[in-house]
């Protein structure tokens, strides 16, 4: 992200390197919930200029990942335990009724290139939740819901749905982090979702997708219950 004698990177390409190196750290919960920031500290963390680095942070905000404190800069949202709750009706409601959309009006069966480059996605988050390795896992999950959702056709969607899940990691990743070891904790079953939707099995895809809303809820509800 430093200027220096390689190509000039044009601002709208400078400003999203830098909302998607900090997207990553409050995913990851570098950058934890409450934290407060200015312009000035980020633009010299990175080494840039004022002005991508607000554009970059009112994107953030935008997207619902940081609060914007008047006079004092941003700060990175807190979610409450209810907020979770919402989060994970909420995406479960969206892609159920995108599915039973799919199931009713869809054309034909979806293009073996996009089930072949979801399934490769899905392999590797089910690798990474079952061996445990946090940070690989949510760069995975995220991909993979993100190109399943493409599936269907609908990028408003596929962006809502996106935006919903990674705020919902945000609360999940700092009780999960509690555990010695997550190898196995989280939900795993991408693959078989993959082959649901590939065979249009919508009962099956339908019945995955509610299994994770409540495995996720569970998990993290214990979690929050015995850190309290």
């Amino acid at each position: 992200m430093h200027d220096g004698g390689g190509p000039q990177v044009r601002r709208s390409s400078l400003r999203q390197q830098i909302a998607d190196a900090l997207r990553d750290e409050i995913l990851t919960g570098r950058l934890q919930a409450g934290r407060h920031f200015s312009v000035k500290e980020i633009a010299e963390t990175y080494g840039v200029s004022a002005t991508p680095v607000r554009e970059a942070l009112v994107d953030l905000a935008a997207q619902g990942l940081l609060e914007v404190e008047q006079h004092r800069g941003f700060q990175v949202r807190r979610f409450t335990a209810a907020d979770f709750r919402s989060l994970i009706e909420a995406r479960t409601f969206a892609v159920d009724a995108a599915f039973r959309w799919m199931a009713e009006y869809g054309t034909g069966e979806p293009a073996p290139d996009a089930v072949a480059s979801v399934r490769r996605r899905a392999e590797a988050a089910a690798r990474a939740a079952q061996a445990g390795v946090l940070d690989v896992l949510i760069g995975c999950d995220l991909r993979f819901w993100r190109e399943l959702a493409a599936i269907g056709g609908n990028p408003h969607l596929s962006e809502f749905l996106d935006r919903l899940r990674t705020q919902s990691w945000i609360y999940a990743v700092p009780y999960l982090r509690s555990l010695d070891d997550l190898a196995g904790v989280c939900w795993a079953r991408h693959v078989a979702l993959v082959d649901a939707v590939a065979e249009r099995d919508t009962v099956a895809a339908l019945h995955l997708i509610h299994d994770y809303g409540a495995h996720t809820l569970a998990l993290v509800e214990k979690l929050a219950l015995t850190r309290s």
